[in-house]
């Protein structure tokens, strides 16, 4: 593994980590800015808890379990996938920039929705790298196609030995033999 990627998978999963475990041990400090998003959820999709707390506490325990793999490197590709599914609420509901009146919260809100937006296109990267190895689709592209090659090796050998022996089991029968 590179250096850069040792260094780089902790430091992202780093905020989460510590943003998830903000919000397993006070969802109260965080419940009020979900509410908006919650609500819509939560009345389209039935298996999700009703209270906003508990969605919230849900979503703090992927940010932890997610920043932890990530930063340990377990899972890494869908450990930042499951972080940048979870991003996308979490920044629709803290940073809602559009609807703060006073300029300057408005611009600290801007850099935090900003802020998420550039996390989740590290999550997006992270997901894709593969860590200098083949993904599981090249290798399962790969290995088709080695299959394949060898039915047509046997298919040609089946062929090329199929006259001559057919051939032979005749003149075999013609003797009697």
């Amino acid at each position: 593994m590179s250096l850069l990627r040792t260094a780089g998978r902790p430091l992202l999963a780093s905020m989460f980590v510590a943003g998830g475990l903000h919000s397993l041990r006070r969802p109260a400090d965080v419940a009020p800015a979900a509410e908006p998003i919650v609500r819509p959820v939560t009345e389209r999709v039935a298996l999700l808890p009703d209270r906003t707390e508990h969605l919230v506490r849900l979503n703090g325990a992927v940010h932890v379990a997610g920043g932890l793999m990530l930063g340990l490197g377990r899972c890494p590709r869908l450990a930042a996938l499951a972080l940048a599914a979870t991003l996308v609420p979490t920044t629709l509901a803290a940073h809602r920039y559009w609807e703060a009146e006073d300029p300057s919260e408005r611009a600290q809100q801007r850099i935090h929705f900003l802020k998420n937006l550039s996390m989740m296109g590290g999550l997006l990267i992270a997901a894709d790298d593969t860590g200098g190895r083949p993904s599981w689709w090249w290798r399962g592209r790969y290995a088709a196609q080695g299959l394949r090659h060898d039915a047509h090796l046997v298919r040609r050998s089946v062929r090329a030995t199929a006259g001559p022996a057919a051939r032979a089991g005749g003149v075999r029968a013609k003797l009697g033999a």
